[in-house]
């Protein structure tokens, strides 16, 4: 099974949307095996957004996942990565559909509540950040066999 990371981001925990978002992963019936609430520095943001590093908003999206608390979330399922993306909507709520968790809970690219890997690649790499390999658990879910072959 494949593994993705999600972050809800200082926005959403400040508007009280964390429990809104996940259930909407739950329903869609991935397995929830990693979870906590933490305060990022900036060595962690840093590493997190590396790849924007020398970008014009590197510093402000620095700064802002530092803000306030964040909830950093693995999830588990067939083709996660993909289908947790959909879930989502597009970077750019003004371009997320209107059901998905960004097209109704976001209004600003700046602002846009969760962040979710976009590779199986990146969602490794983004795990290792935040969680040790203990911190995740692995498990049978009961409902599993009436969602997928």
């Amino acid at each position: 099974m494949e593994r993705t990371f999600i972050m809800l981001k200082p926005d959403a925990v400040q508007r009280g949307l964390a429990g809104e978002m996940i259930v909407r992963f739950e329903k869609k019936g991935f397995k929830l095996v990693g979870m906590k609430l933490i305060q990022v520095d900036r060595t962690l943001a840093e590493e997190h957004y590396a790849e924007h590093r020398g970008k014009g908003f590197f510093e402000p999206t620095v700064a802002y996942i530092m803000s306030s608390p964040v909830v950093a979330l693995v999830w588990e399922g067939k083709n996660v990565v993909a289908l947790a993306r959909e879930l989502m909507g597009a970077t750019n709520p003004a371009n997320a559909n209107p059901g998905s968790i960004r097209g109704m809970y976001a209004m600003d690219i700046s602002r846009n509540v969760i962040h979710g890997s976009d590779s199986v690649t990146s969602a490794e790499r983004e795990i290792a950040l935040y969680f040790k390999p203990e911190e995740l658990v692995d498990y049978r879910k009961a409902s599993d066999e009436w969602l997928s072959e």
